[in-house]
């Protein structure tokens, strides 16, 4: 549902922010990397701005969920306001209208919360993180050992438990938290098997940033919401089977933000570029190393085996 007009006029009356001259909506254009700052903690967030028609339109990834066009977009007295709607911010009293200015290289803006308190937020320019060409590898890295978790740190301490061993698996059934390497990695090739149950929602986070899509949804989601997809971004082609209950396995390599995904022996994804962080990321500094990141929040029982990474030498 659309956002009514007396509401859009009412939420564009935020808290101003200085703008020492009319900036042009060139100075908006590109992608940038987002960090919404809220009382509670700050969140990871994605925006993509581009010209049409002389007007800005704007593609955001928000604290979760998927990159989508939002509705509108404007800039006026030098600020850039955009709205993303109520429902895909988990909101039932008004959609969210963010206003931001240029400042330096920033962008630095404010949004509002559901009780009415101003968040923050500021964004940096998306590096390209162009692909290495031809990288040296270094030596593989068995992340998961089938014995315990000595690589593995849980982002909420108090759902820990969660995740267990069993019989050389790691198990997660669902619903509680994601589990990190304590290792950051930049390129590297990654191979794991995995196996979801029906009804089952997971994913393998690549750098903490890029969801790798693990699922059988009982509601199967858009092509790129899928499983081998980057969630939101790229669809594999042709799209994975629904195979619950059956063990798959990823082949990955990920250099700069090209991405190439084999599924089951397969090439479904082959170097394309990730355009930006996925809903859910731990954080939103592409240009920095990252771990590799389980979901276990979703539901279902998910279950991953033969963990292993070569990272990419560091070029001299």
């Amino acid at each position: 549902m659309g956002m009514t007009i007396p509401r859009a006029l009412a939420l564009l009356a935020l808290a101003p922010l200085a703008a020492s001259a009319a900036t042009p909506l060139q100075d908006y254009l590109g992608r940038w990397d987002v960090t919404l700052q809220t009382p509670e903690r700050a969140w990871s967030s994605w925006l993509e701005v581009r010209e049409e028609h002389g007007q800005p339109r704007v593609r955001m990834v928000g604290r979760w969920g998927h990159a989508r066009w939002l509705p509108q977009a404007s800039i006026a007295d030098g600020h850039l306001r955009f709205v993303s709607p109520a429902e895909e911010e988990g909101r039932k009293d008004s959609d969210m209208v963010f206003d931001g200015v240029r400042a330096g290289e920033e962008l630095q803006g404010t949004t509002t919360g559901p009780d009415g308190a101003t968040w923050t937020w500021r964004a940096t320019r998306a590096p390209a993180l162009p692909a290495t060409r031809q990288p040296q590898w270094g030596a593989p890295v068995r992340l998961f050992d089938g014995k315990d978790l000595g690589a593995w740190t849980p982002l909420d301490a108090a759902a820990a438990k969660q995740w267990r061993v069993a019989d050389g698996i790691l198990v997660s059934p669902g619903g509680g938290t994601d589990l990190r390497t304590i290792a950051k990695f930049g390129d590297f090739k990654l191979h794991l098997e995995f196996k979801a149950d029906p009804g089952a929602n997971s994913g393998v986070y690549l750098r903490g940033r890029y969801e790798l899509q693990v699922e059988n949804d009982r509601e199967p989601e858009a092509p790129n919401m899928r499983t081998a997809g980057i969630y939101g971004f790229l669809a594999p082609t042709p799209a994975a089977p629904r195979t619950p209950g059956v063990w798959q396995s990823y082949d990955v390599t990920l250099t700069g933000r090209y991405v190439t995904v084999r599924l089951n022996g397969k090439t479904v994804i082959d170097h394309q570029e990730i355009p930006g962080i996925t809903g859910g990321a731990l954080d939103s500094r592409e240009g920095e190393d990252g771990p590799l990141v389980l979901q276990g929040s979703e539901d279902g029982q998910v279950q991953y085996r033969n963990i292993v990474i070569t990272p990419a030498l560091k070029r001299q």
